[in-house]
């Protein structure tokens, strides 16, 4: 499995990329999953639900399946938080893994970028950021700078970077 990163400070756009670089991905003959780094109180799970009150109970995994789709929770009860690692080996073998935030951690990413949001550019200090896609001129970049609304050529340099033929 090959993992690429796309990393940007909140309100960068990072997921509406993700979400349109799935399907023309997949529409080139690569197979995606993704992992994405969410915030520390998030949770899939409704209160009232039974998966909700195995959880509440104490039961340290609770996995929910049905004839479409399974869904596996884990609560960590104060252990750290896994690492980007330990997450990857529980998917199944797929092309590509594209990593949505994750931005410290040590795995080629492409930056999404917007000066609208007033935050600094990542990709100064990040030697992993390998490219930056923006809605606008970046200036004094090290790396390539792609168009964010150019999804054709946002996935061409994603594939190409991370050494996938696809379908023609």
């Amino acid at each position: 499995m090959r993992v690429f990163g796309l990393a940007g400070w909140s309100g960068s756009g990072k997921t509406t990329l993700v979400v349109k670089l799935i399907p023309e991905l997949r529409r080139r003959g690569i197979s995606v999953s993704t992992v994405k780094h969410a915030h520390h109180e998030f949770d899939v799970d409704q209160p009232g639900k039974d998966s909700y009150e195995h959880r509440r109970a104490g039961a340290s995994e609770v996995l929910v399946a049905s004839a479409n789709r399974f869904a596996l929770m884990r609560e960590h009860r104060g252990a750290p938080e896994p690492a980007l690692e330990a997450l990857l080996v529980r998917l199944a073998p797929v092309d590509l893994v594209l990593v949505e935030g994750f931005k410290r951690d040590r795995h080629d990413k492409l930056e999404v970028y917007r000066a609208s949001v007033g935050k600094p550019l990542l990709a100064a200090d990040d030697p992993h950021i390998v490219a930056v896609a923006s809605d606008g001129p970046v200036a004094g970049l090290r790396v390539p700078l792609l168009a964010l609304d150019d999804i054709g050529a946002v996935a061409s340099f994603v594939m190409a970077h991370a050494r996938l033929a696809g379908a023609a």
